[in-house]
């Protein structure tokens, strides 16, 4: 059971990474689905968009030809509009909350018809929006996902210039490094990058990581305020024995590898477990089998009620022929000289309810093994402890403390996103950067700016 790369034709490769939701294929059918929207009064799938989008007015403009309103009013309130159209879990968000779900009826497909008009501008390079004269003002913004670029973006169109770091090699966050390939491809990323940058007064300085090149203090020096979109990524750890036999990998790396390189370049096993349900998980699992393994068992430790991820997305899986075991925890990672040949479960019962609201799983006493030759471990991610707390921010187990949403416990230093929530989704991150750069300007025009490098207390650089 050797874990191989290379195991699929290029035709095959093609044909399991190619877009799972593809467009529109034409301005009919786009209509045919845009005339069917009631344009609710106080429309509860605007209602259920993190960042607003006010979803009866754009599917309004489509009906009348009027695509570039349409996509201004989608980037208006979410300038990563395309890319959410692919990727945000609208069956519980927009769509889950459209009234035809009331009648029993399929609900306003708002995530393509949103796609049909966000690539439209992407593809013909429409410029949406203005820039007001330089204020003089510069900010740095550490991050370049979707929480950095949104506020980045608010910021240029006020006449602040923003300056991003970004450790990667490539901007887009979780967006190009870590959503499943077939739902957005990195070349897409990088046009929706480009794309946002397009308005000017935005630079991104590429691999250039917090704690590592420079300080929250170094950048203090040197700008008006800082805004911290550093999400989280250090996936969180198993804690059994085994847990670092050859063959058992992060759900985080392995994603991020299969998105910087080829698909024939990675290796995957031929019968792997995946640990965890959440949407890391799903894409984690349902991408091994596109790469050739021929057996994915997704183990997670609750049931089916309890699970974070979509019914959508499990569904995904199963078309995919993953398994599924339920009431299953790692107990140990059982291998021979040094290589993982299997997975050693509990078998848990549920209890009471833990913080998250969900029954809390217990041990049975009894055991099972899966034989397997790659692990998986897609049980949820860390923030940034280390860094954050060498950087002087208050922080609960990682998470940076903020009031008023942003603010920090630094003058001047803002923060939003994951690194804030500890991981939600894209949309989420958006509307994160979007209020923090309305704090932003707000903090810039008062007279707290004036101390804002004077109260700076240099932390500590750390290997990290």
């Amino acid at each position: 059971m050797p874990i191989i790369n290379n195991r699929l034709s290029d035709e095959e490769y093609r044909t399991n990474f190619s877009d799972i939701h593809p467009p529109f294929e034409t301005r009919d059918a786009a209509l045919v689905e845009a005339n069917r929207c009631l344009f609710c009064y106080d429309a509860p799938c605007t209602k259920s968009c993190p960042t607003g989008i006010d979803v009866p007015k754009f599917i309004k403009q489509i009906t009348t030809d009027n695509i570039k309103g349409s996509a201004h009013t989608i980037l208006e309130a979410n300038i990563f509009g395309a890319g959410c159209s692919r990727v945000c879990p609208v069956e519980k968000l927009c769509e889950g909350a459209c009234v035809y779900n009331l009648m029993e009826e399929e609900p306003i497909p708002i995530a393509r018809l949103q796609r049909y008009a966000t690539e439209k501008a992407m593809k013909e390079k429409w410029q949406l929006f203005d820039r007001l004269p330089s204020t003089g003002k510069r900010v740095a913004i550490v991050g370049a996902g979707p929480a950095g670029l949104s506020c980045a973006h608010v910021l240029s169109r006020q006449g602040v210039e923003a300056v991003i770091y970004e450790k990667e090699l490539k901007g887009g966050g979780l967006m190009t490094y870590g959503v499943a390939a077939y739902k957005v491809t990195p070349e897409f990323c990088a046009d929706e990058v480009d794309y946002i940058t397009s308005l000017g007064g935005i630079e991104i300085k590429y691999n250039k990581a917090l704690g590592r090149d420079f300080t929250l203090f170094d950048l203090q020096q040197k700008y008006d305020a800082v805004f911290l979109g550093i999400g989280v990524g250090e996936a969180r750890q198993l804690h059994i024995p085994g847990e670092q036999s050859e063959g058992v990998v992060d759900a985080i790396e392995f994603i991020h590898q299969l998105r910087s390189n080829p698909y024939a370049q990675i290796p995957v096993g031929d019968k792997v477990a995946v640990i965890g349900m959440g949407m890391t998980a799903i894409d984690a699992a349902t991408q091994a089998k596109r790469l050739g393994a021929k057996e994915v068992t997704l183990v997670y430790r609750r049931t089916k009620a309890e699970m974070p991820c979509t019914e959508e997305e499990l569904d995904l899986a199963m078309l995919d022929g993953c398994n599924v075991i339920w009431l299953a925890a790692p107990k140990e990672i059982i291998g021979e000289k040094g290589k993982v040949n299997a997975l050693v479960c509990s078998v848990m019962t549920l209890g009471p309810a833990d913080a998250s609201g969900r029954r809390f799983p217990v041990d049975s006493g009894q055991t099972f093994m899966l034989e397997v030759d790659m692990v998986i471990k897609a049980a949820g991610q860390m923030p940034f402890t280390e860094l954050v707390t060498n950087n002087l921010l208050e922080n609960n187990g990682g998470k940076i403390e903020v009031t008023e949403k942003t603010k920090t416990n630094l003058n001047g230093v803002f923060a939003g996103g994951d690194c804030v929530n500890g991981g939600k989704e894209v949309v989420d991150a958006v509307q994160a950067g979007k209020e923090a750069a309305q704090a932003i300007l707000k903090y810039l025009q008062s007279d707290e700016s004036h101390f804002f490098q004077k109260e700076s207390t240099q932390p500590t650089i750390f290997e990290g």
